[in-house]
């Protein structure tokens, strides 16, 4: 960070100030308290949290030094597992955040998979003329594992991820939740996830099972930037 860019000691002072004030809230919370779940216990906490996050930050910008203070993880924040002891079913749910870095790359990787589809020249008029059309394109032709693995070949560029498996007595009928397959997630069913961010020192966060899950293939990170250095992707599952 340059020294323009640096946080003033009245700024880092400010926040102290504010980790201080939210502790005073917290314990108020604590104190006042109305049963294990009560809710303004937990805005305190979380509120906490990030006073003492936005503390660390401006600290280690202006100063060079660290707190203390351990935020906690992704691991915390779901409450205790009460589903079944054995269940017979489970959920997984992936999420995974791209920045679309390379526009141009990624029309022509559209571009490439939609020519061979149609065996012939590739209109800009077709679905693989737009960014919306070509992400369509690429997600339906390619599963989101290898998406993952290849993402850079595709002009993406990575953000968060988060892997959740929830449990279950029995499996949901067909088509009960295609409308709206997100809402309704009991956290108390979820039996472990796994986390990606830059936010963590480790790669992985996980609130149980194995740790070692990857979404990425780190020997992608050095593909050719070139369009025309590409190796043709193969337009067949």
């Amino acid at each position: 960070m340059s020294d323009a860019a640096q946080p003033t000691a009245a700024e880092v002072r400010a926040a102290a100030e504010a980790v201080k004030t939210a502790i005073d809230r917290h314990l108020a919370a604590v104190e006042r308290r109305t049963g294990e779940d009560d809710p303004a216990v937990s805005e305190a906490f979380n509120q906490l949290a990030a006073a003492a996050e936005a503390y660390d930050e401006l600290l280690y910008d202006r100063f060079d030094e660290v707190t203390p203070f351990e935020i906690p993880g992704a691991e915390d924040t779901l409450p205790p597992y009460a589903g079944p002891d054995e269940p017979n079913a489970i959920s997984v749910l992936i999420r995974r955040d791209y920045t679309v870095a390379e526009p141009q790359r990624l029309l022509a990787q559209a571009q490439r998979v939609e020519a061979a589809e149609f065996d012939d020249a590739v209109d800009d008029d077709r679905a693989a003329g737009t960014l919306p059309g070509a992400l369509g394109i690429l997600f339906g032709e390619f599963e989101p594992d290898e998406i993952a693995s290849r993402h850079k070949e595709f002009g993406l560029e990575e953000g968060d991820s988060t892997l959740w498996v929830t449990a279950a007595e029995e499996p949901p009928e067909a088509g009960e939740w295609l409308e709206a397959p997100f809402e309704h997630i009991d956290a108390q069913q979820v039996v472990c996830r796994f986390d990606v961010s830059a936010v963590f020192d480790d790669d992985d966060v996980s609130a149980g099972g194995d740790d070692d899950l990857d979404f990425v293939d780190e020997d992608e990170e050095d593909a050719e930037d070139d369009d025309e250095e590409l190796e043709p992707l193969d337009a067949e599952k």
